[in-house]
């Protein structure tokens, strides 16, 4: 495959959606200290404006604009492409990296629940590069991220909803990849584990889990979430100077995918092993375990 030279930040624009907090708004601060122009999308308006006022006042001659969008709603992300593309007509890199999480086995789950997921995490990134490749490729040495997850490597109960869009986020990223090398632009799919953001407490709670199973889950879901996100962003940053076609970000994710690797078929067990016990671990004393 042809090998492309290396990303220039300074001087280009970035579009970068989940900005407002967690390792959208590490990548933020990161991609300003490399000397780009930012576009920053988020659903949180009162998260965001901050974040655009720390940047401008740490990088005055930076051209930082913001955008409120609910990437769950399709018009607002066709709004949020036509904007881009009206005012951007050559960006350097696309960051997908807004995602919500979604618990609950796939029979404690709404079919409405499940396709928000999938509308944020999967079709908002899909439609967001497919309607910004014209911009994309206007100049030479573009770059894509999609943000997939560890839960686009295995599969665990009780997380059907983020891993079919994780998983398609991923497949989606490596093809592109195969295709727009021929356009110069380069593709990195992101992996992270337990990455310290507020995923968890902003996690959508399937509609038929019981009320005693959710905060016990909820505290076990956050207590893993520990990685710095700050870490993490850097870690991103030079995976798109360096053009890595993938990034797998803390051990949380390393270990799973090497034990994927080992044993296609059998570490879904082991996953399944781990993933009940935590989550009985997690309940109070004498509370039963519901099959």
């Amino acid at each position: 495959m042809t090998r492309l030279p290396a990303y220039r930040f300074a001087g280009r624009t970035a579009v970068l959606t989940g900005a407002a907090s967690g390792i959208g708004e590490q990548l933020a601060y990161g991609l300003a200290h490399r000397g780009s122009d930012l576009v920053l999308a988020d659903v949180d308006e009162g998260r965001l404006k901050p974040v655009a006022a720390r940047i401008s006042a740490a990088h005055p001659g930076l051209n930082v604009q913001t955008i409120i969008a609910d990437l769950a709603d399709r018009s607002a992300v066709d709004a949020l492409a036509t904007q881009v593309l009206n005012e951007h007509p050559a960006i350097g890199l696309l960051v997908n990296n807004a995602g919500i999480a979604l618990g609950g086995r796939f029979d404690q789950v709404s079919i409405d629940q499940f396709e928000q997921v999938m509308n944020v995490n999967f079709r908002a990134p899909m439609l967001l590069t497919h309607a910004l490749l014209p911009s994309l490729t206007a100049t030479p040495g573009g770059h894509l991220v999609n943000v997939s997850s560890l839960f686009g490597l295995i599969a665990p109960p009780g997380q059907s909803a983020y891993c079919a869009s994780k998983f398609a986020l991923r497949g989606l990223s490596e093809s592109l990849r195969s295709e727009l090398i021929d356009n110069g632009v380069g593709v990195t799919t992101v992996h992270p584990g337990g990455i310290r953001t507020r995923i968890a407490e902003a996690a959508l709670v399937g509609s038929h889990v019981p009320e005693e199973e959710i905060e016990p889950n909820r505290r076990l879901f956050a207590a893993l979430l520990s990685y710095p996100p700050e870490k993490a962003a850097e870690l991103i940053l030079r995976a798109v100077a360096k053009r890595k076609a993938r990034l797998l970000i803390a051990t949380s994710a390393k270990a799973p995918d090497l034990l994927a690797r080992l044993l296609p078929v059998g570490h879904a067990r082991i996953v399944r092993a781990v993933t009940v016990a935590s989550a009985r671990g997690a309940r109070p004393a004498g509370q039963a375990a519901r099959r």
